[in-house]
């Protein structure tokens, strides 16, 4: 009892009760207000009732001491609430060089469990930063599962839980594994083991524990969850080869085989969301899940599941020897446009080794099929992979028409030219190896832009080039930057006052109205390579000598819209200089602008010849 206190119990001005309760409240103790936080008594007046109180977020409050008896409540000196007013920069260096310790301490004061929600109130503002708060939070959450002093939920409503230091690493994993509630937490936590399998398999029992804990989950989800199910079961047979425990396992283990039994209905989607890491494992099961008819049963799901499925399976059924189902399957389909877009990608891959005998035409009228429906339909992109192969395989294109009859031919590329799956930029590239492959396909492309002739651009290959990739460097790296710049500095607050704010979103406009400009300019671009000129007057691809007055003679060359180079002779077509010279013939005059004066001079074409 608070010295001061005791006096007034002595006196019998009041009780012992009450003497005990205002010494909770003396100077130097901490209190905790549930809108001020924590807090530490500064001062108090007994005669008048009165107590001051430094709170977190309210310094030098002054409450009656009844009041502040009936809204505060006591708080221990190791309390992290009255750490935050006595040590706050104890605790935010803390943060920065051991986050971990700061969870530990946060949850020790709360009994030993909270939810990530309370965790933000108590930590974020006060002792993080709230602009870096999440991705603090993200680097701390993989520090703590690492240290395992702490269980780490995946939902939010769930609990972070204080282990008992006395748990070692493998206790602690197996109860990540227990405690986790939702199917994709639970293969996240034999994940977590699967990785550490010899340290489970050295502790007394642990593994045995595991296994019952996970044949538990595989029996309860089989229906529900089947994909996590087939997941658990493949980790779990992982875990077994690893450690070679087949006797700890148990005899009624649900098998890989059985659970495929009971999702047979539901394959392609459930193996659609299983891991690619353990699809193999998974895939080598359907002999033993479907005995005889197996194949038939791996077929149904090649159409539809992942890259690395598709190629699983094919290697599955070359082993087994089942190549001609195999290939007869992919004919059919390929006939109906009823393939999916890995299965595509792999037949394409392959084309020279394991999918030969199926790798014709067709092949390219589904790919493109496939392509403009993945365009048209809503939501994310599904054929990224195979739109990203027919542009990057620079022989791909070729070797699909190389298999084609003309006409055959003539109908890729007019559907090529009207598919909406491509940007006008790729689907000229793509259009461009068409006409490569087979030149006779080149009146399509005339024919298709003769409409618009007046707006063309003759362009030289590489002044192409250079503007493709400044229009790739703004598209993929400079518009992105620009976007975090944007949410960086939205972060600070006040866009009123927000000068970065304000700068980054002007540069947007900047960057966007650049992007436009080069989107229309790439459209309207023909390239050449300024072959075959006509050297009888200037045109574009000629060079010759012009003789300025007073000043001698000069070589030129007339080249592309984006060729200019002034210091190498070299004119645009469309510069003010290009268009007075164009057309002229050798003798002939014409005004042009001095480069240095920009008053009018006369120059005389002398000789024209062409440049290649």
């Amino acid at each position: 009892m608070h010295p001061d206190v005791a006096k007034l119990v002595e006196a019998g001005r009041i009780n012992s009760a009450v003497g005990e309760r205002l010494s909770g409240i003396a100077p130097g103790k901490y209190r905790l207000h549930r809108g001020y936080g924590g807090g530490v008594v500064k001062e108090w007046d007994l005669f008048n009732g009165k107590v001051v109180i430094d709170f977190e977020k309210a310094a030098g409050k002054e409450m009656g001491l009844k009041l502040a008896l009936e809204k505060t409540e006591a708080l221990e000196d190791d309390d992290l609430r009255a750490q935050k007013v006595s040590q706050i920069d104890e605790l935010k260096a803390l943060a920065v060089d051991n986050p971990v310790e700061l969870i530990c301490r946060t949850l020790q004061s709360r009994e030993g469990k909270m939810t990530l929600d309370q965790m933000d109130v108590e930590l974020m503002g006060s002792i993080v930063e709230e602009p870096i708060y999440k991705k603090w939070w993200e680097k701390t959450k993989k520090a703590l599962r690492e240290s395992k002093r702490v269980s780490v939920p995946t939902k939010r409503t769930d609990y972070l839980i204080l282990r008992d230091e006395s748990s070692s690493p493998g206790e602690a994993m197996v109860e990540d594994l227990e405690q986790a509630r939702s199917p994709k937490a639970r293969v996240k936590a034999l994940e977590a083991i699967q990785r550490e399998a010899p340290l489970i398999a050295a502790g007394d029992g642990l593994l045995a524990q595991v296994y019952g804990i996970v044949n538990d989950s595989i029996l309860k989800l089989v229906k529900l969850s089947p994909a996590q199910s087939l997941e658990l079961a493949a980790l779990r047979d992982e875990i077994v080869d690893e450690t070679k425990s087949e006797d700890v396992v148990g005899e009624d283990a649900p098998s890989i085989a059985e659970v495929l039994q009971v999702a047979e209905s539901t394959l392609s989607d459930d193996l659609g969301q299983v891991a690619a890491a353990r699809l193999k494992r998974i895939l080598e099961a359907f002999p033993a899940a479907f005995n005889n008819d197996w194949v038939g049963h791996i077929l149904k799901v090649f159409d539809r599941i992942s890259s690395r499925g598709v190629s699983e399976i094919a290697k599955l059924l070359v082993e087994k020897e089942e190549t001609k189902r195999f290939y007869e399957h992919i004919r059919v389909a390929l006939s109906r446009h009823a393939l999916g877009a890995d299965a595509l990608a792999w037949i394409s891959r392959e084309r020279k080794k394991a999918s030969e005998p199926v790798f014709d035409g067709s092949v390219g009228s589904v790919i493109l099929t496939v392509l403009e429906q993945d365009s048209l339909d809503d939501g994310p992109r599904k054929a990224g992979r195979l739109a990203n192969l027919l542009l990057d395989d620079k022989e791909l294109v070729a070797d699909l028409l190389s298999t084609m009859e003309m006409n055959d031919v003539r109908n890729f590329g007019r559907k090529l030219l009207a598919s909406p799956a491509f940007p006008d930029l790729d689907r000229k590239s793509l259009m461009a190896r068409v006409i490569k492959a087979v030149p006779e396909t080149q009146d399509m492309v005339t024919g298709n832009t003769s409409s618009k002739q007046d707006d063309t651009l003759l362009v030289s290959w590489e002044s192409l080039d250079r503007r493709k990739a400044e229009y790739e460097d703004l598209v993929n790296k400079r518009i992105p930057e620009n976007i975090k710049e944007i949410a960086v500095a939205r972060s600070y607050g006040d866009l009123r006052e927000n000068f970065e704010y304000k700068a980054a979103k002007q540069m947007q406009q900047v960057l966007n109205r650049r992007k436009v400009e080069l989107q229309k300019d790439l459209e309207r671009a023909r390239p050449t390579d300024f072959k075959g000129a006509d050297p009888s007057s200037v045109n574009i691809g000629t060079k010759f000598m012009l003789d300025v007055a007073g000043r001698g003679d000069k070589e030129y060359r007339m080249l592309g819209a984006w060729d200019a180079s002034p210091d190498e002779q070299i004119l645009s077509y469309l510069s003010v200089m290009g268009q007075a010279l164009l057309g002229k013939a050798t003798g002939d005059s014409a005004e042009i602008p001095d480069p240095d004066t920009e008053e009018l001079m006369t120059v005389t074409i002398k000789e024209i010849t062409a440049i290649a």
